[in-house]
């Protein structure tokens, strides 16, 4: 058993991810694990290709290839409501962007379509859909509003010019009831089969670097203001409004994302989410 090769790690360095890799990587030996950073659509890409073993992803990539992967337990990115950096800016009222134009950030399929669902679901409204780079003012100098996500967003959302801001995950929460999923932990199965060992061990030091982060977020606030800016009182805020297992909850709402985007023929197929048994954990609970 075993792979005769490193283990290749895909990380979305995006701050809203920094809990779950921010001790890891001291616990993974660097003979051993190999971490590649890259924007979600791109690792999400290489997952695909079978270029990256176990990778942070977009819940919707998760979805169009499920077969493929397993998750790992009780790791995701999600938010109960306000995700604080999964936003819509517009600049004009909401009733001409509904009947205009979007600009979509190219960095993300689960906020893409999750903007999809809303529009077409609860707005009932057809806007036209671009796709950009992440930049807001380009976008809005060629759309009447902006979907952007991760760090950008975050950075976007501190201007004061009028702009509208609306939060996707609060949105999608006042509408459903249900919290929102954004990303997932997942690894391919021919991996999980070959060296389940290694799978355990990642497993284990992401779960790790989550519980040291959240009993104090101070090391990943101070880090956060150093790079992007803002005070600590924003910071700590955003990281104590996102969740980062995937629980029940979690799950039911997920669920009901990949229903809404089924129905409407964003997905091809029905989605069951398949799970990684750490089964070192269990000898060792025995």
């Amino acid at each position: 058993m075993g792979l005769n090769r490193p283990i290749t790690i895909g990380r979305i360095d995006y701050t809203n991810v920094w809990p779950i890799f921010h001790y890891a990587e001291d616990l993974l030996p660097a003979d051993r694990f190999v971490i590649d950073r890259r924007v979600p659509s791109a690792l999400n890409a290489a997952m695909q290709r079978g270029e990256i073993d176990i990778t942070s992803m977009s819940s919707y990539a998760y979805a169009q290839y499920a077969d493929h992967f397993l998750l790992l337990p009780d790791l995701s990115v999600s938010a109960k409501g306000r995700v604080n950096s999964i936003l819509l800016i517009t600049k004009e009222p909401m009733e001409k962007v509904l009947g205009g134009t979007i600009a979509m950030t190219s960095t993300s399929a689960t906020s893409i379509n999750l903007l999809k669902i809303l529009m077409s679901m609860y707005y009932q409204a057809s806007p036209a859909f671009i796709t950009m780079e992440p930049s807001l003012d380009q976008m809005l100098g060629s759309a009447d509003a902006a979907l952007l996500i991760g760090d950008t967003a975050i950075t976007a959302s501190w201007r004061s010019e009028g702009f509208t801001v609306i939060d996707l995950g609060e949105l999608w929460r006042n509408w459903t009831g249900c919290g929102m999923t954004f990303a997932l932990f997942a690894v391919r199965k021919e991996v999980a089969a070959a060296d389940p060992q290694a799978v355990s061990q990642v497993l284990q030091a992401l779960t790790a670097s989550k519980s040291r982060s959240l009993k104090d977020t101070g090391p990943l606030v101070h880090k956060a203001m150093a790079q992007l800016g803002g005070t600590e009182a924003y910071w700590r805020q955003y990281f104590q409004g996102l969740t980062y297992n995937f629980g029940t909850e979690e799950q039911r709402g997920l669920s009901l994302y990949f229903e809404y985007a089924r129905s409407l023929g964003l997905l091809d197929q029905d989605v069951r989410m398949e799970f990684f048994v750490d089964h070192t954990a269990l000898q060792v609970n025995e």
